[in-house]
């Protein structure tokens, strides 16, 4: 565990530190959901976001509204632990990496509690359709979150206290998984370039390199238990942590060369994870409805 920086709950308030997969790596998976939604799942989404309005396009819309004074109360729920207190981990990665929802799930909420929340309330019908096209934002994006391992530890307030080079670069532990690292595995950004990737991650959950774990992926997808599932899938992606993220002190190291080439095949199973869980979900939301 290294050692404590600043105030984790000072320094959140202070700046917009994290969102999960930033831009490219949320629209990826937005897009890898839409490519396996039933006919009844895209009725759904249509029937909430409104016709002709893609999961791609309002994939990041939880994290620009986390930073309202309207929606500063979500700000806990894109993390297991981020927001509890401090910047050290309830678990010791790399030796111990863990998710447990009662020691690591704050008040305020988390990551899991989130997705349980929302998954009843999209399809509660006492709310209005502005509330469960909210709720359904919501899942989009948090559907994603979970599986960026940093969003499931709270070493060092998810590697965002962990200074590193990109390109030469002054930036962060948690930003280079978020966004340097993701686009340049896609290879930029832009939506010809979020449809190649995607595309790619479509291949290799069809047919290619991910064609026999796929079915693993969703071995919890009922969403009667919302909380069970999203802790399983938030225990998953922290393994990551000890596994290679935070196995090495990669404190002040420049990570545009063998950690980045490292670090590529988690990222992309675990975007294609989160579009293929994503895509899931949706469609037994809406047999539920």
């Amino acid at each position: 565990m290294r050692s404590l920086v600043v105030p984790a709950l000072a320094l959140l308030a202070s700046s917009p530190l994290v969102n999960a997969w930033g831009v490219v790596g949320h629209a990826t998976v937005a897009t890898i959901a839409d490519h396996y939604l039933t006919s009844q799942g895209r009725s759904y989404v249509s029937s909430l976001l409104g016709d002709g309005v893609t999961m791609a396009s309002v994939a990041s819309w939880a994290d620009n509204y986390r930073y309202t004074t309207a929606g500063k109360f979500s700000a806990p729920f894109h993390f297991i632990e981020l927001l509890t207190g401090d910047a050290d981990a309830e678990d010791n990665p790399p030796s111990a990496c863990s998710v447990d929802l009662n020691r690591d799930c704050g008040a305020g909420g988390c990551i899991v509690s989130a997705i349980a929340n929302y998954t009843q309330r999209v399809n509660d019908r006492r709310y209005t359709v502005a509330h469960r096209k909210e709720s359904l934002e919501f899942l989009i994006h948090f559907l994603g979150d979970i599986t960026q391992p940093l969003h499931d530890e709270a070493e060092l307030l998810g590697g965002n206290q962990i200074p590193v080079f990109w390109e030469g670069n002054k930036t962060n532990l948690h930003a280079t998984w978020d966004t340097q690292m993701v686009e340049k595995d896609a290879g930029g950004y832009g939506q010809a370039v979020i449809t190649s990737f995607a595309n790619k991650l479509i291949a290799a959950i069809d047919t290619g390199a991910y064609s026999s774990q796929k079915s693993s992926w969703i071995t919890c997808a009922n969403v009667k238990t919302a909380s069970t599932c999203a802790l399983s899938w938030a225990q998953d992606a922290n393994q990551f942590n000890c596994a290679y993220v935070l196995k090495m002190d990669e404190t002040n190291q420049e990570l545009d060369g063998s950690y980045y080439t490292g670090a590529k095949p988690y990222i992309e199973l675990q975007i294609a994870k989160g579009g293929y869980r994503l895509g899931t979900w949706i469609n037994n939301l809406a047999a539920a409805a």
